[in-house]
C-alpha cells in the first residue's frame, strides 16, 4: 500500500482578511512542499476566517474570497491541497466548502452536510446544506472529505466509508471549551472504529471576539 504523507496546516487566520488568509494558506503550501507532503489539509472556512456571518450577506466578500480561491490554485503544483472556503453555485446559493485543489486546478468541492445552529454557532442562516458524500482517490488511496459537526454526526464517515473510503479528512474550525480535547478524541476514535478508516482532524488556533480555537489536530487509525 503506498503511503499517504500528510501536512496538517492548523492554521491562525482572521475574519474578513482575505489577502492575508490566502498569504497564510500559501506558506503553508510552500512549507509543505518542503515536507514532501502528498496533501496539504486547511481548516474549515480558513480562507474567509471563521466565522464569517454576516459578512456572507455582501456580493463583493464573497466575490473576492472565490477569487482569492482562484489565486491559490497556481500553488498546487505537485501537492495536493484541501482549502476550506466559501463556495457559491450558479444559483446563488452558499455552501461551507472543502475545495480540493491539485494539478494547478480544481479537482471537487464538498458542501457541508450538518450545518451547526445552536450555541456559538448560526449557519443555517447563510448557507445551504450538502447532501452528498465526496470520495477522491489520491497518492494510491481513497479519501473522504468532512467538515466539523459532520465528524460529530455518525452518517457522513459512514457513507464516505461505504463509498470506499480509507481514511476520512476532516475540515474543523471547533471552538474550546473546558474538556472539549477528550471529548473530541474519544467521538472520533468511535468514528474510526465503527467505520474502519483512518481519521485525519485538521482544526483552526487562535481567536475570533469571544471564540479560541485550540487546535488539537490528530490522526487516527482504524483502531
Amino acid at each position: 500500500m503506498p503511503h499517504l504523507r500528510l501536512a496538517l496546516a492548523q492554521l491562525n487566520v482572521t475574519v474578513g482578511d482575505l489577502a492575508g488568509n490566502a498569504f497564510r494558506i500559501r506558506e503553508a503550501i510552500l512549507r509543505a512542499k518542503a515536507w514532501q507532503a502528498d496533501l496539504v489539509v486547511c481548516p474549515e472556512l480558513a480562507l474567509s476566517g471563521y466565522p464569517p456571518e454576516d459578512l456572507l450577506l455582501k456580493p463583493a466578500f464573497v466575490r473576492e474570497q472565490l477569487r482569492q480561491l482562484d489565486g491559490l490554485v497556481s500553488a498546487a503544483d505537485g501537492v495536493a491541497v484541501l482549502v476550506g472556503c466559501v463556495y457559491r453555485d450558479p444559483q446563488g446559493r452558499l455552501y461551507n466548502a472543502a475545495v480540493l485543489l491539485a494539478g494547478r486546478r480544481r479537482v471537487a468541492t464538498y458542501h457541508k452536510q450538518y450545518l451547526p445552529n445552536y450555541g456559538v454557532f448560526d449557519e443555517r442562516r447563510y448557507f445551504t446544506p450538502g447532501v452528498r458524500p465526496l470520495v477522491i482517490e489520491w497518492g494510491g488511496r481513497r479519501l473522504g472529505v468532512t467538515i466539523c459537526e459532520d465528524l460529530w454526526e455518525p452518517a457522513p464517515a459512514r457513507a464516505a466509508a461505504q463509498a470506499g473510503a480509507e481514511l476520512v479528512v476532516n475540515l474543523s474550525a471547533s471552538p474550546y471549551h473546558a474538556g472539549k480535547r477528550d471529548q473530541r478524541q474519544q467521538l472520533f476514535a468511535r468514528r474510526a472504529r465503527e467505520n474502519r478508516i483512518a481519521i485525519a482532524y485538521c482544526n483552526l488556533v487562535g481567536g475570533q471576539d469571544e471564540l479560541v480555537f485550540d487546535g488539537a489536530s490528530l490522526v487516527l487509525d482504524g483502531r
